[in-house]
């Protein structure tokens, strides 16, 4: 039952906002009284804090199937990239982490140490990647790009309310990230995943 309600509240927390769920909201969808939800969760913040670690472990082994897949590097990102757009199409237009951050920080706070790290981590194997593959320069300080990039991507999450203009600016995020290490056979690849993506 625990997992039943971890996986429902998950689902309404990125479809309608983590401050608009209530408790009722919840037992409401799933058929069942608030009191069995609180005999597995002693308030709304440590289902939150569950449901988002579960998202969190879902992410990643999503990312780990596309990255399984072999495709050429640029390709796995703009892969990576369709994945998130999926995951969260169903969301309202208020970004989920926008609102993470702004009502429940500290759990905002807990999620992003571990997201950084999992994402700087992708990051360099992906640039490393594309380093071998002649996508990328073999004169590029990964360290740094994957600091921009973590960077790019983490502010835009933070500070863009719409869900929709915030998938816009990780589009342009992703390309300028692209083009800024690409060999001139990487820029070939990006060209042809942007004209992919916009057809």
């Amino acid at each position: 039952m625990k997992d039943k309600i971890i996986a429902k509240a998950s689902e309404l927390f990125l479809k309608l906002g983590f401050k608009s769920v209530t408790m009722d909201d919840i037992a409401g969808e799933m058929c069942i009284s608030k009191k069995t939800i609180y005999k597995y969760f002693c308030n709304k913040e440590v289902l939150i804090e569950e449901s988002t670690e579960v998202v969190h472990k879902q992410v990643h082994e999503v990312i780990d199937t596309i990255v399984a897949k072999n495709h050429n590097a640029i390709h796995e990102n703009f892969e990576i990239r369709e994945m998130f757009c999926e995951m969260f199409k169903n969301s309202i237009d208020s970004s989920p982490i926008y609102q993470l951050k702004k009502h429940y920080p500290e759990i905002y706070q807990k999620i992003m140490t571990e997201e950084i790290d999992l994402c700087s981590q992708w990051f360099r194997e992906n640039i490393e990647k594309g380093i071998r593959e002649k996508l990328y320069r073999a004169d590029l300080n990964i360290d740094v790009y994957v600091r921009f990039y973590y960077t790019l991507i983490f502010n835009i999450n933070e500070t863009t309310v719409s869900d929709k203009e915030s998938q816009q600016l990780e589009l342009e995020a992703l390309e300028y990230h692209t083009r800024a290490m690409s060999t001139p056979l990487g820029i070939l690849e990006l060209e042809k995943q942007l004209k992919r993506i916009n057809n």
